[in-house]
This record gives C-alpha cells, sequence and structure tokens, in this order.
C-alpha cells in the first residue's frame, strides 16, 4: 500500500468509506459518522474542486496508490478506447493484488498486496511477485505449494461463504486457486466510486 502519514482511522472518516476494508473502520464509521476535528460534525458544503479531489483520493488510497502511480494509471486509462474513468476502475481491478483479495486470499488489499510481493502466488503456473501485475480473461492464480498453510490465507478462505459475490472471478477453494474469467462490468464494481469526478479533476 502506499505510506499514509494520516492515520488510517482519521482517513476513513475523512472520505466517509472504509477503503481498507478491516471491519474495525466500519464499527468507526457506524460510530463516528463524520469528519475529524472540531468541526467535524458542521454541515459545511464542499466545493466542487473538493469533491472531486476527494473522489480521486478516495480511489487512490482503496487500491494502494502513490500520486504518481495513479495518474500514471489514469494516462494509460485516458489513450484505451471507451470511458476514461471505466477504464481506470478496470485497469486497478485487473491488479494481482486486488484479485487476490476479492478471491478471498487475503483479509484486505493491503495484506493481499504484502503475499503477492512475498512471492507466495503463482500466475498460470509461474511465480508473480509484482503487485501491479495486470490479469487477463483466462489467467488463472494459485496459492504456491509451500504458502498453502500459512494462517492468513488459511483464515481469510474460512471468511468465502458459498460462491464468490463477484461474478467476473471463479474460486476453487479445494484447489486454493481461482480464474479471472472477464473484465468487470461498471456494475460489478463498487458503485460508492464516481469515477467521473476524477475525469474532472485531471481535467481541470
Amino acid at each position: 500500500m502506499a505510506k499514509l502519514n494520516t492515520p488510517k482511522g482519521k482517513l476513513v472518516r475523512k472520505l466517509g468509506v472504509n477503503i481498507f476494508g478491516n471491519p474495525k473502520f466500519d464499527r468507526l464509521l457506524s460510530k463516528k459518522g463524520y469528519r475529524p476535528g472540531q468541526h467535524g460534525k458542521m454541515g459545511k458544503r464542499p466545493s466542487t474542486y473538493s469533491l472531486q479531489l476527494q473522489e480521486k483520493q478516495k480511489i487512490k488510497f482503496t487500491y494502494g496508490m502513490l500520486e504518481k502511480q495513479f495518474r500514471t494509471y489514469f494516462k494509460k486509462a485516458s489513450q484505451m478506447k471507451g470511458e476514461a474513468g471505466f477504464n481506470l476502475l478496470v485497469l486497478l481491478e485487473s491488479r494481482l493484488d486486488n484479485v487476490v483479495y476479492k478471491l478471498g486470499f487475503g483479509p484486505t488489499r493491503s495484506a493481499a498486496r504484502q503475499l503477492v510481493s512475498h512471492a507466495h502466488f503463482m500466475v498460470n503456473g509461474g511465480k508473480v511477485n509484482i503487485a501491479s501485475y495486470r490479469l487477463k480473461p483466462g489467467d488463472v492464480v494459485q496459492v504456491r505449494a509451500k504458502s498453502k498453510k500459512l494462517d492468513i490465507i488459511l483464515n481469510s478462505m474460512k471468511m468465502i461463504k458459498g460462491d464468490l459475490s463477484v461474478s467476473w472471478l471463479s474460486v476453487d477453494k479445494a484447489k486454493m486457486e481461482g480464474t479471472f474469467v472477464n473484465y468487470p462490468e461498471r456494475d460489478e464494481i463498487d458503485l460508492t466510486m464516481n469515477e467521473q469526478l476524477v475525469v474532472e479533476y485531471y481535467s481541470r
């Protein structure tokens, strides 16, 4: 994940969404669902710019990006056919660390990123330790044999109840492997994200 100088709890409250996936931040938001600071409860109307910036920050930190890396993703998305905002989300969802998280092999994106960096996974039978590795339809992600007894992976997989809620991925819990079936459609990606605001931010 990108190195944060701001405490995670304050950042979650500032953005108003649990970008880290840890259940403790859901509890924090339900208890303190307002911005941090002495004026956090005051209903100040945000400017258009602040809304654009906040959405950019929310998506950037959700996927663990530093600004330079996130800007590179946006530039690539802008050069692809179709809508730049949607392309951006597809690029981010296709990252190996995100897919490992969505498959249930890691409890959070940051944990999944660390697991990938420590070479606990293979893609199509080959070891991959690059968190930003972009998957394509048909790619198979496997937990390496020597890593199948790691508590963090086993405990995370225990949280999977029945089928995955992600239709563009499939998982075989017995084999500890998953398949990137297809690129997600917009309604299959977190609908709380407003990627158009990110487009507007970079188009200023």
